[in-house]
């Protein structure tokens, strides 16, 4: 799906930035006309203009604060929220000071509007090994009127991110449309995601698991607390977040549910899926020099492979591009995915080009009850994580989770 840009990176990325549309974290025209203003495959134009943008809309969203519009105000800051995310998603250096301060500003935005919901969304902290994972604790009601414990009861939706997803963000795609539906949603943050790579300086980590376990814990030390159903509780991960997940419930069976959208099988199939042939034999051969040498020189030209190349080895903590690839190879649910026993939703896309034919193999090798969801072109739904199609992607998901967890 082509959109303003010839650059598919470009793209993509505005049709993000427009979908979160759907629940009031963009305006069309707004989106439009930053994008007419960026220069096509410009790293610096695309920050300069979504952040001017992002800076206008802020400055409304504080007006109708100070003028008593709340919901005005709760409706800018989470469009602000958004395009300072998008200024900041191709700042593609670690050390550019400008990363770290727009992160901050997207996320003092969504802050601002989460206090402007009734009832407000809870920030927490979850105890995890010597430290603590950032989260929002999302619910439909403060139970303020119900005295029936039982009645007080949810089930709740877990979501994480995957590759370059933000916390904020993860209200658009998951915790909204679950509070529609009457589920309460946690929301989080992992190793190499968000603050917890920016301040906590914590890369991603293979073994999923021993990120998801932590966070179903505090979960149910906090039941009474948060409602929580125990006996439904699903698991959403979202993008390269399809693997993660995947991962994590191949070990950790409190869950009842999990929707992996989309699905990831192999993370070094999927790194390699852009690669040219030359590249693939110089990756097989074990030759560190031509493979550096090689990514080095596509990066130059292909948006796509110079943000996924650098934004991996920050995030993964890794310093070459022959080592991620290396190091991808971890990423994968050959041999574990038949461990996996809940119900479990595979989701593709027709024209994914970050994961294209995974979800697929990934829905093959689960022995447990699975569904498989292809997005097609004629739907508009084509595109990695069916970007754009909010309304059709939600459908789907949370027909199956109502479905999946009545039966429990």
């Amino acid at each position: 799906m082509k959109l303003i840009f010839d650059d598919p990176t470009f793209s993509l990325q505005l049709l993000r930035a427009i979908s979160e549309t759907y629940y009031k974290g963009a305006d069309i025209g707004e989106c439009l006309s930053t994008a007419y203003r960026i220069k096509e495959s410009d790293f610096e134009s695309w920050y300069n203009e979504w952040l001017k943008t992002a800076k206008r809309v802020y400055n409304y969203a504080q007006k109708c604060l100070k003028n008593g519009h709340k919901v005005s105000a709760r409706e800018s800051f989470l469009r602000a929220s958004n395009y300072y995310r998008a200024a900041e998603f191709f700042i593609i250096d670690p050390q550019d000071a400008r990363s770290v301060e727009t992160w901050k500003l997207s996320k003092e935005c969504f802050s601002q509007a989460a206090q402007l919901f009734s009832p407000a969304f809870e920030p927490i902290q979850i105890p995890y090994e010597k430290t603590t994972l950032p989260g929002y604790f999302f619910k439909v009601d403060d139970y303020s009127t119900t005295e029936d414990e039982n009645e007080k009861q949810r089930p709740i939706v877990v979501v994480h991110g995957g590759f370059d997803s933000t916390l904020e963000e993860l209200y658009f795609s998951a915790a909204a449309p679950a509070l529609e539906r009457g589920y309460n949603c946690l929301a989080f943050e992992g190793p190499g995601q968000g603050g917890v790579i920016r301040n906590q300086k914590i890369p991603f980590r293979f073994d999923w698991e021993k990120v998801v376990t932590p966070v179903i814990d505090f979960l149910l030390n906090n039941k009474e607390e948060y409602c929580v159903d125990t006996q439904r509780i699903a698991l959403m991960g979202i993008s390269m977040g399809g693997y993660l997940a995947a991962r994590a419930v191949a070990f950790e069976h409190r869950l009842s549910a999990c929707i992996l959208y989309n699905g990831v099988y192999d993370g070094k199939e999927a790194l390699e899926s852009s690669f040219p042939s030359p590249l693939l034999k110089a990756i097989d051969d074990g030759n560190e020099m031509v493979v550096n040498t090689v990514i080095e020189i596509l990066m130059e030209t292909d948006s796509n492979i110079k943000f996924n190349i650098k934004h991996g080895m920050w995030t993964f903590g890794i310093d070459s591009p022959d080592e991620l690839v290396k190091n991808s190879s971890k990423f994968t649910l050959k041999e574990i995915a038949q461990n996996i026993r809940c119900p479990t939703l595979v989701l593709d896309a027709e024209k994914d080009d970050s994961f294209p034919g995974q979800p697929q193999k990934v829905y093959d090798a689960l022995t447990c009850p699975k569904k498989y969801i292809l997005f097609t072109v004629e739907e508009g739904a084509e595109e990695h994580c069916q970007c754009g199609a909010p309304s059709l992607s939600n459908q789907r998901i949370f027909d199956w989770v109502d479905e999946t967890l009545k039966n429990l």
